[in-house]
């Protein structure tokens, strides 16, 4: 997603609105719009809805308008459709970092994700029930809006269907979405959640490439195969981010650091031309930097390969690294779990993380030293760095 900002909050759940959105508003209306009568057409015939084609047709713009108040409902049936997986998370303890409109509807970010089968069944069928009962409401209101007002019952009858096909369409089981977490539940009764994850995974892959496969059939479906290009890529990542929390049950960061003994530092008199140079030779990318000047040795500051690239060549020699390095440290304690680190390092997008203890530097824990954990771990079959035996995965 773009960069996104916050338009108030329903319960206490911070409701944001991604840049794409702005972009998705637009079109939806444009289409809505441009296939106005056909919808109509379906409606009268499907509901008996009567609506009158020429009413909402008189003037250009009276179907843009329409197309516009229908793809408003939408998004106000998909922020409910997230707050009935918020609320129903929140019941069970994890909070709710916010709810976010973007280009392919909503999302509810949890700060954790459940790993009992039965909370997460709860947790991902609440939202289309929620699509549902928005679709059985709006048509309710359907049923008692005067004839005259054709624009209202447009938009009333086309969010009830939109809303029941929208609970539909979540639960295939293609995860991540609400039917592919669902089949994750269930395949976690009698199975480790890492490897329920990896199997509801492969299913959900397999369904994103059988929907961009009818996406690209003529006409192109757009949409469709935007949202299995996502629905791929977060099956990739989330069940990648569950293997790797498996993967590091009951390893800390102590388990896969580089001691301090082992590291490479830098003072802070150090020239930035000298400071490439052991980059090249050493083949490393970032550097604690250590005043030694005092009674005893003290942690300043971070420096890395970006740092030094902002200084030109020919004035390196003049630029010290106490001029460039990063003195907003981001640490991280040796008895931290090695997941936490993972979690810090993506949302600080940073590659690396001082390790301090009371004060001093104890060691420098980078992505390389947990990809490289990870590997092993994964190789190594069901024995993790500690030495205990595994049965997560």
């Amino acid at each position: 997603m773009m960069k996104s900002f916050r338009i108030g909050s329903l319960f206490g759940i911070p409701i944001k609105l991604d840049l794409t959105f702005l972009l998705v508003l637009p079109l939806f209306a444009y289409l809505i719009g441009i296939q106005l009568e056909p919808v109509i057409g379906i409606l009268n015939a499907s509901m008996n809805a009567g609506i009158d084609v020429d009413a909402l047709t008189a003037e250009w713009w009276i179907p843009y308008a329409v197309g516009l108040a229908a793809a408003i409902g939408l998004f106000v049936g998909v922020v409910l459709h997230e707050l009935g997986h918020s609320l129903t998370a929140q019941h069970y303890g994890f909070p709710i970092d916010s709810i976010t409109l973007w280009l392919f509807g909503g999302i509810a970010a949890l700060s954790e994700m459940p790993e009992d089968w039965r909370q997460e069944f709860t947790i991902a069928i609440a939202g289309p029930i929620v699509s549902v009962l928005v679709g059985i409401v709006s048509y309710a209101l359907f049923l008692v809006t005067p004839e005259a007002l054709d624009g209202t019952r447009f938009v009333l009858a086309y969010l009830a269907i939109l809303n029941v096909a929208l609970a539909g369409f979540n639960m295939l089981p293609a995860f991540p979405m609400d039917g592919g977490r669902v089949l994750r539940a269930f395949l976690a009764r009698s199975r480790p959640y890492a490897k329920a994850t990896q199997q509801a995974a492969g299913v959900g892959k397999f369904l994103a490439v059988v929907m961009g496969l009818f996406g690209l059939i003529p006409p192109i479906n757009i949409i469709l195969i935007g949202v299995a290009f996502f629905v791929y890529i977060a099956a990739s990542s989330e069940a990648q981010q569950v293997t790797m929390k498996a993967a590091f049950q009951d390893v800390t960061v102590a388990d896969v650091m580089t001691p301090a003994s082992d590291l490479h530092t830098v003072g802070p008199e150090t020239s930035v031309a000298e400071l490439v140079r052991r980059m090249f030779s050493e083949r490393h990318t970032g550097y604690p930097v250590i005043d030694s000047s005092g009674f005893e040795e003290r942690l300043v500051g971070l420096v890395t390969l970006s740092d030094a690239r902002d200084i030109k060549p020919v004035e390196r020699d003049a630029y010290t690294v106490e001029e460039v390095m990063t003195t907003d440290l981001k640490t991280i304690s040796p008895d931290t779990d090695a997941m936490t680190a993972i979690e810090q390092m993506q949302s600080d997008n940073i590659g690396r993380l001082l390790v301090v203890e009371d004060g001093d530097l104890v060691g420098l824990i980078s992505r390389s030293d947990l990809m490289t954990a990870f590997n092993i771990v994964q190789q190594s079959g069901a024995v993790g760095l500690t030495g205990q035996p595994r049965t997560a995965d």
